[in-house]
């Protein structure tokens, strides 16, 4: 059978794409971006579309010749400059599902979310219910699929941000750490859709698929500290200001481009808490959804883990600190532009070229400075940080060498900042 994974490098998509293919599916998988999935998984065929994109039938039509089955795994969890959810979550799904209808596409699995609800104040758990609906409305053989907190081996979003308080030091901070949480593998995930494209779920099942247990945040957290291997530390629970402080923070970084697990939206989600009904599932399967420790102890953790964890709440840590040296940096040669100039004249060059130069690198300062802190623009501002720390190095070898001896080091402090910026390159990727 032919199936269009939608959303197939996603944390969930891409478990799921992998399963059909062992299922011995024809799979082609759907994203924005597919470069990397293509070298992750040459098994698939990969489409590079832009869901948002796709709101009207004829859309859809071209990309489902000798499609027999559909899995929407896409979403986006709050708008931003990359994601608009009505587009994604709506508009986009009812497109999809009239031209499914046209061309005879019959089986069509959907990937929505616990809490989706057409009263919600909540823009992504509306816009997910709007899309359920538009998929119930129609004439094909579907079934939406609802998973709880889904773990996977893969690290993005919220189950990257477990990871990463788990390992805190000496104690694991949590907002809204008494929060009850239902989690689930991603492999039970794909083993629902598996079912469902196999035909061995019955049509227009609306089904929870979660642990049978529910547990506060903090005994998530905790556990995912035992998995990494670390010391026993207590929860410590954080006020409620803290948390609202991280939304308006990541809210704005989301503006950048960057997408935060702390922005509002999935506090919002959070403070609901992430617990769905196990029975019917429980009975489709007739064995429960393995617990979370059964899941983590499925995917032994190893240093990597731990490193991953221990970056993930320095990255921004990192960032930060990057756009301000070189902001700084560039600021201080305009207003210092004079004595910046007057170490090179007195080194033989002329006027009008020691001044040019120290304009021309505080401007260039200043542009990285501001570029690296926005998302599209951070790779290329990280790798002209590289191209002009070098030049500064080289430039200060060729025309004032003595300056590698000032006993202030401000030519040998550039080294350690060229070091940051190439950490800076190693953790910049999201998935």
């Amino acid at each position: 059978m032919k199936v269009l994974v939608l959303g197939g490098y996603g944390l969930i998509g891409e478990a799921v794409l992998g399963r059909l293919i062992e299922d011995g599916h024809d799979v082609v998988g759907l994203g924005r971006d597919v470069r990397d999935a293509r070298r992750r998984k040459p098994g698939a065929e990969w489409i590079a579309a832009d869901m948002s994109r796709l709101l009207a039938a004829a859309d859809w039509a071209r990309l489902l010749a000798g499609v027999e089955a559909i899995v929407n795994a896409a979403g986006a969890l709050q708008d931003g400059p990359r994601d608009h959810l009505d587009a994604i979550h709506r508009r986009s799904v009812a497109a999809l599902v009239t031209a499914c209808e046209q061309v005879g596409v019959r089986r069509l699995v959907q990937i929505s979310a616990i809490g989706a609800d057409l009263k919600s104040e909540n823009a992504f758990f509306r816009t997910k219910a709007e899309g359920d609906r538009a998929v119930e409305s129609s004439s094909l053989d579907w079934t939406i699929l609802r998973p709880g907190l889904v773990i996977a081996p893969a690290a993005y979003g919220g189950t990257a941000l477990l990871r990463a308080l788990a390992a805190f030091p000496y104690f694991v901070p949590a907002v809204l750490s008494d929060r009850p949480i239902q989690t689930l593998s991603v492999a039970d995930v794909a083993d629902a859709v598996s079912r469902a494209v196999g035909g061995s779920l019955a049509r227009g099942q609306i089904i929870d698929v979660v642990e049978e247990r529910a547990r506060p945040l903090g005994a998530v957290l905790l556990e995912f500290r035992a998995w990494l291997g670390l010391p026993k530390a207590a929860v410590v629970a954080m006020p409620a200001i803290v948390g609202w402080l991280a939304g308006m923070v990541a809210d704005g970084l989301g503006l950048l481009g960057w997408r935060s697990p702390l922005r509002s939206a999935a506090l919002a989600a959070l403070d609901r808490g992430v617990t769905g009904n196990p029975k019917p599932w429980v009975e489709i399967i007739g064995r429960p959804p393995q617990p979370l420790e059964a899941t983590l102890a499925a995917m032994p953790a190893h240093v990597q883990e731990r490193w991953f964890a221990r970056l993930w709440l320095l990255k921004p840590i990192v960032f930060a600190v990057l756009s301000v040296f070189w902001l700084v940096s560039g600021i201080v040669g305009l207003v210092q532009q004079d004595v910046a100039a007057d170490i090179l004249i007195s080194r033989g060059l002329p006027d009008f070229l020691a001044r040019g130069m120290v304009l021309a690198g505080s401007v260039a300062d200043i542009v990285v400075g501001a570029a690296v802190v926005v998302r599209p623009f951070a790779r290329s501002a990280l790798m002209a940080m590289i191209a002009i720390t070098l030049l500064y190095l080289a430039a200060a070898a060729a025309l004032a060498p003595d300056l590698w001896l000032d006993p202030l080091g401000a030519i040998v402090k550039a080294v350690p900042t060229l070091c940051l910026v190439l950490v800076a390159l190693a953790i910049l990727e999201e998935r």
